[in-house]
């Protein structure tokens, strides 16, 4: 397990979570491995209480299968879960978009190409953290819309979605997701509602690009509708185009 150490002063349950999360989704923790609660609760030296509370989370979520007198186990990525997170994904980020947009707050035209500056200097020089920056950039977009709880509810189906994504770093390069987080910035300064769900709807069709290549790279990790969901992800490329 990587260095980790818990925050003084902070709910400990929702740390290990996070931990587990971010291991699991970097592909740290592999399908199979075997997570023990007394394993968990010394290696944070916290009781097994907020390491069962950090399980039951990521069973939820659909990265851990808790098997009662036999163990808890990290599943393997599932093809179905990644799509349908995609396609409810697109249909609240599409209107966000619009409707950030719509508003056209300059005080978030300014975050955000702030946002953009530093996801340049990361895709330079540390790919991995371009991930948390990705997180932050649609989060924004959400709370500018006025409806930050759009956002929670895509973190909570988009888990499986993460670790595709996480993966795809090795397919779609990360100055070009930064390129596509322009256009989209680009758009709400305009105030091109049109363009704004547009190119969202390119950027997180992006995905559907690399998961044939990935699933085929890696089928270790990926469930057994990789084969059957393979054939079915083309034609939900509809022809889009960056403006």
């Amino acid at each position: 397990m990587p260095d980790f150490s818990l925050e003084q002063g902070l709910p400990v349950g929702p740390q290990i979570y996070r931990s587990l999360r971010l291991q699991i989704i970097r592909a740290q923790l592999l399908p199979g491995s075997r997570l023990s609660e007394a394993e968990c609760a010394q290696e944070f030296d916290v009781s097994r209480q907020p390491v069962r509370e950090a399980f039951i989370k990521l069973s939820e979520e659909g990265l851990v299968e808790v098997r009662p007198q036999r163990g808890t186990l990290v599943r393997k990525i599932s093809i179905a879960a990644v799509l349908e997170a995609r396609f409810v994904r697109e249909a609240i980020e599409a209107d966000v978009v619009k409707r950030v947009a719509e508003l056209g707050d300059p005080g978030i035209i300014t975050e955000l190409r702030n946002q953009l500056r530093h996801q340049r200097a990361a895709a330079a020089a540390a790919p991995d953290s371009f991930l948390a920056l990705d997180e932050l950039f649609h989060r924004t977009l959400a709370e500018a819309a006025g409806i930050a709880h759009a956002w929670k509810v895509v973190e909570g189906i988009k888990a499986q979605m993460d670790r595709v994504r996480y993966l795809s770093f090795g397919h779609t390069p990360v100055p070009k997701l930064v390129i596509q987080h322009n256009h989209i910035v680009d758009a709400i300064e305009q105030g091109d509602q049109s363009i704004a769900e547009q190119t969202m709807r390119v950027h997180l069709r992006e995905i559907l690009s690399d998961l044939p290549a990935i699933s085929a790279a890696r089928p270790e990790l990926f469930d057994d509708q990789v084969q059957q969901g393979r054939e079915s992800i083309y034609p939900t490329q509809l022809p889009l185009h960056h403006p």
